[in-house]
């Protein structure tokens, strides 16, 4: 059995597209399609023919390639029923439970809801990758345009229950930011210190952060871990719920 092949590449102002490709079945998906002309130079460049957009959610910066993509390729448009008439071009709806058989591989959608309300990551246990959008990020996670801070904990805490080797594919390249604003969560966080020396030594350079792992994450991404006790007594939150740190963490993003 061939093994899954990814390729990630810019896109826009600091989004990633990512292409998977199953060279046994001939098929590639783009996850999410932020920018029409980048996915057809990556599709150009692998010399691959799109057969399926995935999508995680309906904002512009995810979808704008869509309608030119399918009208070039006749490509299969997979996405989030709950928000299915913000996506355009279309084609099946699916959610939670939802599986996608992409040649030798199954995809399998969880509902990651915050970011937007009908939200979705792709999981694909067999190449140990989850394609999350923009519910989490490489030491971040999504802003809450639709959802609260207890649904996104909930979705967070989906995407922490998958294996700690998992590679995580996030939608944009906000990982100093995050590492700048995370050390100010966890001071004494030492991965969490020398992370944020790498990733200024990889930015520095041009180099792309992701992706990450689950592990990485749980190490160090602050709002993966408002439930850890050390980061609840860091925020004079001791008896808190977790949903409620997380919440006072997020909080303190939007407003850093």
């Amino acid at each position: 059995m061939s093994a899954l092949q990814i390729h990630q590449f810019p896109a826009r102002t600091d989004n990633y597209g990512v292409l998977i490709h199953d060279e046994a079945s001939n098929l590639t998906a783009s996850i999410d399609a932020p920018d029409d002309s980048a996915v057809l130079s990556a599709l150009q460049e692998k010399n691959w023919t799109l057969t399926h957009i995935l999508t995680t959610h309906h904002h512009a910066d995810h979808t704008a390639g869509n309608l030119r993509l399918k009208e070039i390729t006749n490509c299969t448009i997979i996405g989030p029923g709950g928000e299915a008439d913000k996506i355009p071009g279309i084609d099946s709806k699916v959610a939670q439970g939802s599986t996608i058989e992409f040649g030798s591989f199954r995809i399998e959608v969880l509902d990651t809801p915050g970011h937007t309300a009908g939200h979705i990551s792709y999981v694909i246990p067999k190449a140990s990758v989850a394609f999350v959008g923009d519910t989490l990020f490489a030491m971040g996670c999504g802003r809450l345009f639709e959802g609260t801070p207890k649904l996104m904990w909930s979705s967070l805490c989906k995407l922490r229950e998958l294996p700690e080797e998992t590679k995580i594919y996030c939608g944009h390249e906000y990982t100093l930011a995050n590492a700048r604003f995370a050390i100010t969560i966890e001071p004494q966080n030492e991965q969490l210190k020398q992370r944020l020396e790498c990733v200024e030594a990889m930015r520095n350079q041009g180099q792309p952060t992701l992706p990450t792992t689950l592990r990485e994450e749980l190490a160090t991404n602050p709002f993966l871990r408002a439930g850890e006790q050390t980061v609840k007594d860091r925020l004079g939150m001791q008896n808190e719920a977790d949903w409620k740190v997380f919440a006072e963490i997020r909080s303190r993003k939007d407003n850093a």
